[in-house]
């Protein structure tokens, strides 16, 4: 029998919406070494690009700062900007966020007996709990201001969500033959990324009032076990009408 409360997880990848800024950063110095002379230049001024526009997003909001602003901060032209971000939402929002391909692999590589719900959302609860990590506190209460304060951005992220919505439904209606018609792909993939998305905003709301490190994952984690415990064993006993 499938638990509807993990055992705490040893580690988990952190979601894409916000990963913690001091990750991004070691990650990007970890992928120069071993490159040619070009590919680290191109590397520097990705990541002067980065740090210009999350600065000047920091001080003035994403809808108020121009292409042409973030290309002066970093030091290059307008045309170098696009050429590393094609639109500028993607400064901030990954268009092929590293979670869909997670997502995906924890659902394919499931064990045998283990339903998509649990291990999909097993995957969810895991890698938001990791938001609590004290080295994410920042990165995660500065995507927040930044995020909702762009209806852009807002609208960006909606679409990304309905993007791996679609990939889940997609992967789910392949493994399980279930014809055009059929329902529960769609369903089950909406209350999986429904999850991450609440957890998400919980993630944000509560670092956006200070609290983080332990304090946060605990928080996390015991609002995605009751929506694990939703999503694999249904909504049949919820909120009856006494």
């Amino acid at each position: 029998m499938i638990r509807a409360v993990p055992q705490e997880p040893a580690a988990a990848p952190a979601p894409a919406p916000a990963p913690p800024a001091e990750g991004r950063r070691s990650g990007r110095r970890r992928d120069r070494r071993g490159s040619g002379v070009r590919e680290r230049r191109r590397l520097e001024t990705h990541d002067r690009i980065v740090d210009a526009a999350a600065e000047l997003f920091a001080e003035r909001g994403f809808d108020a700062v121009s292409v042409v602003e973030i290309a002066q901060r970093a030091g290059v032209v307008e045309k170098t900007v696009f050429n590393h971000f094609p639109v500028k939402e993607g400064l901030v929002l990954s268009a092929d966020p590293p979670m869909r391909a997670a997502l995906l692999h924890a659902v394919a590589t499931r064990p045998a007996g283990e339903s998509v719900a649990a291990a999909a959302g097993t995957f969810v609860v895991r890698a938001m709990t990791m938001l609590g990590a004290p080295e994410a506190a920042e990165g995660v209460a500065a995507m927040a201001r930044v995020v909702r304060g762009s209806r852009t951005l807002q609208a960006r992220e909606r679409e990304i969500l309905g993007e791996i919505t679609a990939a889940l439904a997609a992967q789910i209606r392949a493994e399980t033959g279930a014809d055009d018609g059929a329902v529960e792909p769609e369903l089950t993939a909406s209350a999986v990324t429904a999850l991450y998305g609440r957890l998400l905003e919980l993630a944000r709301d509560r670092a956006l009032a200070g609290v983080t490190g332990p304090a946060l994952a605990d928080e996390l984690r015991t609002a995605g076990r009751r929506g694990l415990s939703l999503l694999q064993f249904g909504l049949a006993g919820y909120a009856k009408r006494r």
